[in-house]
């Protein structure tokens, strides 16, 4: 609900006047945030389902791949005092697992601020086939090796710590940024008893940056370079936690109780996913953020929502509601 509405257009709804803040904060505070989980799933189901024959990579990559990561939202410690972060600051962390294909969260967790990213993998439930991409703040060799024993790939980046005992080399095209392709064990006894089987490891320097990675993978069957390309995938899930951020305002919390924070939370989530929705059914040539900001200031509107977007200026909208909205182009 549009706390800003136009009091015409609320009073076609039965509303003599604004929706006061916290009238929106009580209906928060009281409602289960469970139901906008459940019914979050049934719209990721459906999400799946449209953009499941998108091909996100080259045609010659097949597969599905996930992005693992998570973004902290900071809070008020005196006024959320039950999300524990550190001794001045309180947080909750959205834990998210995004489907390449469509840019689709599958999964969900919201933790306190103290909870380790890593331990987001003993939650998972590893998909056979799938590959995980993840940063190097997952990397705990244990954990990655019941990813492996459950038959799924992971790709992330060594820690500068690592040590390895090269096993083989193969052949690279050095043109192509590749530095080296190797089958590695790792050296010490205490890792090679949390990962006992072999693993990859592929050194990369982006031509465009001049920075050199160290990647690490389960996986034998693609190229090194599609390794290396599959990474900068991750960046996706930044650009979705930004999108959140950004467009549906769950950095202010309408009501304090985890209760709260969680219900926005998912609310967001269902947003995001309904947008997505609507745009791959309804084959808009519009990006999301076109979609929302057209939906944000025609939600009163009595216009088909297909000759809605088809026939919507975008130069229309008023200057200031532009300025609101122009955070992230995605």
């Amino acid at each position: 609900m549009c706390l800003n509405a136009h009091p015409s257009k609320l009073y076609n709804l039965g509303l003599s006047g604004c929706v006061k803040r916290s009238t929106l904060a009580d209906a928060n505070e009281q409602r289960d945030w469970r139901i906008y989980e459940t019914f979050a799933h049934k719209l990721i189901e459906r999400a799946r389902i449209l953009y499941g024959k998108d091909v996100p990579f080259e045609e010659e990559i097949t597969g599905t791949f996930y992005a693992l990561d998570s973004t902290t939202i900071d809070l008020c410690l005196t006024v959320f005092n039950w999300a524990s972060f550190r001794e001045t600051k309180a947080a909750v962390k959205l834990h998210t697992l995004l489907d390449l294909r469509g840019s689709i969260p599958t999964f969900i967790h919201v933790s306190d601020g103290k909870m380790h990213d890593v331990k987001i993998l003993d939650v998972l439930s590893f998909e056979p086939g799938a590959c995980y991409i993840m940063d190097r703040g997952y990397v705990d060799y244990t954990r990655l090796y019941r990813v492996h024993c459950a038959q799924a790939f992971f790709i992330t980046r060594a820690k500068d710590s690592a040590v390895f005992t090269r096993l083989y080399s193969h052949a690279v095209d050095r043109t192509t940024g590749v530095i080296c392709d190797q089958t590695v064990r790792m050296e010490t006894y205490t890792a090679r008893r949390k990962y006992p089987d072999t693993l990859r490891r592929v050194k990369y320097r982006d031509v465009v940056t001049g920075n050199t990675y160290v990647f690490l993978t389960n996986n034998r069957e693609l190229t090194a370079l599609q390794i290396a390309e599959l990474y900068k995938h991750r960046w996706d899930i930044e650009q979705f936690f930004k999108w959140m951020k950004g467009h549906l305002k769950i950095r202010t919390f309408w009501g304090t109780s985890s209760n709260a924070v969680k219900t926005q939370i998912w609310v967001a989530v269902c947003t995001y996913l309904m947008v997505a929705i609507v745009r791959k059914k309804l084959h808009i040539d519009r990006s999301m953020y076109e979609i929302l900001q057209i939906l944000s200031v025609t939600m009163f509107e009595k216009t088909p929502i297909d000759t809605l977007f088809s026939n919507f200026n975008l130069d229309d909208i008023e200057p200031e509601v532009q300025k609101q909205l122009t955070l992230l182009d995605y």
